[in-house]
């Protein structure tokens, strides 16, 4: 029986932006999703795989033949061919992924609730790299696309300086970044799924000049590892939202949701959903029933969420 781990992810700076070599700030999250696999000896050489969500209900399952992973079931789901299409490149990566004469029961895990957006992708890609013991990055650059700081956030004991030149291999640097004023730091869930892929294929199809941006994108994000108060994190937060924003031709979603809020509002990844990132002056209960009002109840403190060695 083998077992993996990898850990969520939010994204604080360069959203967009890394895929052109913006340095990015990271967060690896204290949930993310494990994987057991459990060999038996036998003639039926068949990959049995079942995800069960954070509440142990089974989300997905399939059968695969572990030959040509061509999946078994009398109706193949797109979820299925995405898998086998992971597998089949896994096996191109790892000659001898899954050789032996055995049936394999692989059983995932999420620690989140599959909407929440925290990387479901991106730790079953990290978890079946380490199974197979190839190289995360290349797997899910030749499967999935992105940019790959989930993928180095599911392997992270805490915050990463994440980098993607346009040549050569992605760099992940752990970083100390524990302002002291994380307790005035939460997390707001909104509510919806954003496709990360629709949010990539947009902002691909811009043609502006985009190297003085990343340019701009990678001071902030080293500006907001030294900040020390509040009232400078805020204003790092202004400045990188406008930039998005007219870059985009996206309103913040401080000014379309939250416009009377007395705090920061900052989107994490692709703009329009998941997680945001608020800040507040005002206490946990005041800042907390201030979502409320607006429907919005999963709200987390900076340690809930984030993983820290």
């Amino acid at each position: 029986m083998q077992h993996y781990h990898g850990n969520g992810k939010l994204l604080l700076s360069s959203e967009y932006y890394v895929l052109d070599g913006a340095l990015a700030l990271a967060l690896p999250t204290t949930v993310g999703q494990r994987l057991k696999v459990t060999t038996i000896p036998s003639e039926h050489r068949v990959l049995h795989w079942r995800s069960y969500d954070s509440d142990g209900a089974v989300w997905f399952e399939a059968k695969f033949d572990v030959d040509t992973f061509e999946c078994l079931d009398q109706y193949v789901s797109q979820k299925s061919i995405l898998l086998q299409k992971i597998l089949r490149k896994t096996r191109d990566l790892s000659k001898n992924f899954l050789h032996a004469n055995q049936y394999v029961l692989v059983e995932t895990h999420l620690e989140f609730p599959r909407l929440w957006g925290l990387g479901s992708s991106s730790t079953l890609i990290h978890n079946i790299a380490k199974w197979a013991n190839v190289n995360a990055f290349e797997l899910l650059f030749k499967t999935m696309g992105g940019s790959g700081y989930d993928v180095a956030c599911a392997e992270a004991d805490r915050p990463i300086l994440y980098e993607k030149p346009k040549i050569g291999q992605p760099t992940a640097k752990e970083v100390l970044f524990n302002p002291p004023f994380k307790e005035q730091i939460y997390f707001v869930y909104l509510g919806k799924k954003q496709s990360s892929k629709e949010g990539i294929d947009y902002y691909k199809s811009l043609t502006q000049q985009k190297d003085e941006l990343v340019t701009k994108l990678t001071s902030i994000t080293q500006k907001f590892l030294e900040v020390q108060t509040l009232a400078e994190f805020d204003d790092l937060i202004r400045q990188h939202e406008t930039l998005i924003s007219q870059s985009l031709h996206l309103e913040r979603v401080k000014n379309t949701l939250f416009p009377d809020f007395w705090g920061e509002v900052k989107s994490l990844g692709a703009w329009g959903g998941d997680f945001i990132l608020v800040t507040s002056t005002k206490t946990k209960k005041e800042t907390q029933a201030y979502f409320a009002t607006k429907g919005l109840t999963v709200f987390l403190g900076y340690d809930q969420l984030i993983k820290q060695e």
